[in-house]
């Protein structure tokens, strides 16, 4: 039965309508996230941006345990024992005598169940060996471009800090798991971490082993983890280089009682 051309017309609207609506719903890579340049690319875009990794690590569990396997290895035989997105492509680089490695994780899109389904960077995690001090790393690291002014988002612990860099970007909720992401705004966050642990008197010299480029929420912190977020000065901005130069009181002397003979 042929339908009336009305008909047929309507259904072709209505084809298109709904091939323009499955296309909006796939995650945009035209394109990173945010400043830094890879959070958001996808592992060919990745690649065409750096080159093939040296290598490819799988990390066990949530433990810092890692297994490395050259590249024609993890893909000729590894990468087909485990799902892809367990492999984090590493990327070696020498810089001031400084060995800086890259390693990035990669998110994949839940509802997308082909076998070649792409993967998206989701996190860098650059590690410093010898450790460095802060003021060396935006020497190190050209994509970490710290905010400079007094007042940018900056919080601490005993064994990392959590700067906070530029606006929001609502395609970021794609490469998060955290549990109502839709409510919560996710920018640009660089944390670096210490091993051997920070100084309660933070100065520039503090050593640094590794730096994480990702995305995380300024609402989140301070609604709900203020209590293990401490705020602090930007220790990049210029208020933070003359509070460091100013000079330290030294501490009262604790008095010492005087007993009668």
């Amino acid at each position: 039965m042929r339908l009336p051309r009305t008909s047929r017309f309507i259904l072709l609207i209505l084809s298109v309508s709904v091939c323009t609506a499955l296309i909006a719903l796939r995650p945009a890579h035209a394109a990173p996230y945010f400043e830094d340049g890879f959070l958001g690319l996808t592992q060919q875009e990745l690649h065409e941006k750096l080159g093939m990794p040296q290598a490819v690590c799988d990390r066990k569990s949530a433990l810092r345990v890692f297994t490395y396997y050259p590249i024609s290895d993890w893909l000729n035989y590894f990468s087909k024992l485990v799902s892809p997105e367990n492999g984090e492509d590493v990327y070696i680089f020498k810089r001031d005598g400084v060995e800086v490695r890259y390693s990035f994780g990669y998110a994949v899109d839940p509802n997308d169940q082909s076998e070649t389904r792409p993967l998206f960077v989701k996190l860098v995690d650059i590690e410093f060996s010898p450790p460095v001090p802060l003021s060396q790393i935006p020497s190190l690291v050209p994509e970490f471009r710290p905010p400079t002014e007094a007042a940018s988002p900056v919080f601490r612990s005993n064994i990392w800090l959590l700067l906070f860099k530029g606006n929001p970007s609502p395609a970021a909720r794609f490469i998060i798991k955290e549990k109502g992401k839709e409510q919560l705004d996710w920018s640009l966050a660089y944390q670096l971490f210490s091993l051997q642990g920070l100084p309660d008197r933070l100065t520039t010299k503090a050593t640094i082993d590794r730096l994480e480029i990702g995305a995380q929420s300024l609402q989140l912190v301070r609604q709900r983890q203020r209590h293990t977020h401490e705020a602090i000065l930007n220790p990049y901005s210029p208020e933070f280089a003359q509070q460091a130069a100013a000079p330290v009181a030294p501490p009262k002397p604790i008095p010492v009682p005087k007993y009668a003979e």
